[in-house]
């Protein structure tokens, strides 16, 4: 992680052309786990908490600086033979499995695609992400998210076992419109960090999500895991980076009696951390806090696909390289391969000297389009 972020008021961050979108104020994996959620007459209750041994839709095998967009070549790889996963009767999570010790774990659906690889000076991964599709039997209501720890990886584990059922909850309790959607995501969110703060636990993750429901598409982060929206070819920044750098933050976080810090070429909160929101780390919670930051749009036509990942990514391949790499594995409709444009934007963060987790994940936004969009 690196002191360069993206600043909310940058023009790739706040494009002119997507409409219907509401912002928050700056105040305000077991890897690749799949839980069911159960519905029951009081709606969405507990989650199963185990898998059996062998899982039919998971293989596997054995931060900021500036970043890089130069191209640069991608060595091809051998890689475990990708399992395609109907949608029919996939409603929700499935239980996540213990993947310690595991340097890849991929996955890929109807509707979207994961790909996360082990840094390597990293005696685990701290990475983890969730996808939930057909939620309460609803096609168009899904959640994604991926989670990039810190500390150990129990807060993201906890985070990608929770906040998308607390996010639902809250969603259906509060309404439909723009601003109270966003109030209920932040309550997921808020709901998700007390929660694991009660455990006692240490560590934290950063954490970027993605919620589709009749038609819109939401979009939340804490931390610097990004989300990068391809709109007919064109990237468009969705979040931006929570960094002690950030000039809102850094306001912030000295208004609270904190201090920033550059280490090493990086800004850090109380000369250690490198973002400045989150789940968990308590010892920082004053500083460190979970509320998001929200943006809602409907889903056009032209939104082709949203990139979630977590800063392993970022850190060096910058957002129109991305989408500009990923785009062409979607332009193929006999073979379009969007797990393979995951594994080659990690690649290609890999040859550029990356260490850190990389985990990506791609979404396919034409399934969730209202249908009288078209």
């Amino acid at each position: 992680m690196s002191c360069s972020v993206a600043v909310s008021r940058s023009p790739v961050f706040s494009p002119s052309g997507i409409p219907h979108t509401y912002k928050t104020s700056p105040e305000s994996l077991s890897l690749g786990h799949h839980r069911k959620l159960q519905r029951g007459a009081s709606g969405i209750r507990g989650f199963e908490n185990e898998l059996p041994p062998a899982a039919p839709r998971s293989s596997s095998s054995s931060s900021s600086s500036t970043s890089i967009c130069s191209p640069a070549s991608v060595p091809n790889r051998k890689r475990p033979a990708r399992l395609v996963i109907p949608l029919t009767g996939l409603q929700a999570f499935n239980p996540p499995q213990d993947f310690g010790g595991r340097l890849e774990v991929e996955e890929e659906t109807e509707r979207y695609s994961v790909y996360c690889k082990r840094g390597k000076k990293r005696v685990e991964m701290e990475d983890r992400y969730s996808a939930a599709i057909a939620l309460r039997g609803d096609p168009q209501m899904a959640f994604f998210g991926v989670f990039d720890g810190h500390g150990g990886s129990k807060a993201a584990q906890y985070a990608s076992e929770n906040i998308g059922e607390r996010i639902v909850e809250e969603v259906a309790a509060k309404g439909e419109e723009g601003m109270e959607i966003e109030g209920a995501v932040r309550n997921g969110y808020l709901r998700t960090d007390g929660e694991f703060l009660k455990k006692g636990v240490k560590g934290g993750t950063c954490c970027v999500t993605a919620f589709v429901r009749n038609g819109d598409l939401i979009v939340s982060n804490a931390g610097d895991c990004r989300a990068v929206l391809s709109v007919s070819g064109t990237a468009v920044a969705l979040t931006s980076d929570h960094r002690p750098s950030r000039e809102d933050e850094k306001d912030r976080i000295e208004s609270l009696g904190g201090y920033v810090a550059c280490y090493r070429g990086v800004w850090r909160l109380q000369g250690s951390l490198a973002v400045s929101r989150g789940i968990g780390d308590s010892h920082l919670k004053q500083l460190v806090i979970p509320d998001p930051e929200t943006r809602i749009m409907q889903i056009e036509p032209d939104f082709e696909f949203l990139i979630l990942a977590s800063d392993g990514l970022w850190d060096k391949v910058c957002n129109q390289e991305a989408v500009d790499m990923a785009r062409p594995f979607f332009l193929d409709p006999p073979k379009p391969s969007p797990l393979s444009a995951c594994r080659k934007l990690a690649e290609l963060s890999v040859s550029r000297g990356s260490m850190d987790d990389i985990c990506v994940m791609i979404i396919q936004l034409r399934h969730f389009i209202r249908c009288n969009v078209i």
